[in-house]
């Protein structure tokens, strides 16, 4: 398992927490310091076991370079990344390998939640199936939980080229689109990821996504869907407190199509509005019965983590 980090231990502690406790596998985990200047060397040093092994990259090369050297680095048949913010219910490895071992495929997803630091569901609902997927990639991402989702066959990550080094936001989605021409992959249908948000998540930078989308528009044959890029960079936007770019997003995504969409997430800023009297707590669409649902499946392991603490 691949770890890529930069000075995050805070973050990090718990990320290998939930990574090392897996249940009923057998795994290494690779850490990949990436030019970081706090005490990561420390902090995986105080785990104490010699299957987890660290990396150093004295300078920054990137996260996409970071997850491809450690895949390199790693033993095992099956590789998977956790980013140093996310967390894993402690089946996930588990239940993800016997999916690729009954069916034969070369990949496996599962789904997600986006948690806040505190370990409290903030949103999240079940995840596309394989079909609805691969007919999305190439034109919109649909893959819940980023990088720290998937399980790959080493060979088969070898064989698709890994993360493009010169993405850093987008790098996972491109990297979907290519082991997709490889074959479909199977899908566990349980909360496994925690996606963290807080301040210095990445993908808050709408700049570099923006310019990352614009690599990518067409590469895989269909062009970019901006309706639903534009959508979720103004909930993105909105997650930071800066109301008038989302606004702009929201804009942009009603020009390219996107209308009932927009309208949807309009009305759920009203509806927040009116009953919170709070509209800055509102950056989320407000949840289904059927996201409720699928959150509290997660609450279970999550609740654990924190009574662990």
């Amino acid at each position: 398992m691949v770890v890529p980090t930069h000075n995050r231990t805070t973050l990090l502690r718990q990320t290998l927490a939930t990574v090392w406790g897996q249940r009923n596998v057998s795994l290494e985990v690779v850490v990949v310091d990436d030019g970081s200047t706090d005490d990561t060397a420390a902090v995986v040093g105080a785990m104490g076991d010699d299957r987890v092994r660290l990396i150093r990259h004295e300078t920054p090369q990137g996260v996409s370079s970071a997850r491809n050297h450690g895949a390199a680095e790693a033993r095992g048949e099956w590789v998977a990344f956790c980013d140093d913010d996310d967390l894993w219910a402690p089946d996930k490895l588990q239940l993800q390998l016997a999916a690729v071992e009954s069916t034969g495929r070369l990949w496996a997803y599962a789904g997600a939640v986006k948690i806040d630091p505190e370990l409290r569901v903030l949103g999240g609902g079940p995840p596309p199936s394989p079909a609805e997927l691969l007919e999305r990639l190439p034109e919109w991402n649909l893959m819940p939980g980023g990088s720290s989702n998937v399980l790959v066959k080493a060979s088969a990550f070898e064989a698709s080229g890994g993360f493009d080094p010169a993405l850093v936001n987008l790098a996972d989605w491109d990297l979907w689109n290519r082991l997709a021409l490889r074959g479909a992959p199977i899908c566990v249908r349980e909360p496994l990821v925690g996606y963290r948000i807080h301040p210095s998540n990445a993908s808050a930078n709408t700049r570099l996504i923006l310019a990352e989308a614009a690599k990518l528009d067409g590469r895989y044959g269909v062009p970019l869907h901006r309706g639903d890029l534009h959508h979720y960079l103004a909930w993105v936007s909105l997650r930071s407190g800066r109301r008038r770019p989302a606004a702009r997003h929201f804009a942009s995504s009603v020009a390219a199509g996107n209308g009932k969409v927009v309208a949807a997430s309009l009305a759920t800023l009203a509806r927040g509005y009116i009953s919170r009297r709070l509209p800055r707590a509102v950056t989320r669409p407000l949840p289904s019965e059927e996201e409720l649902a699928w959150q509290r499946r997660a609450s279970g392991w999550l609740a654990a983590m924190h009574d662990g603490d």
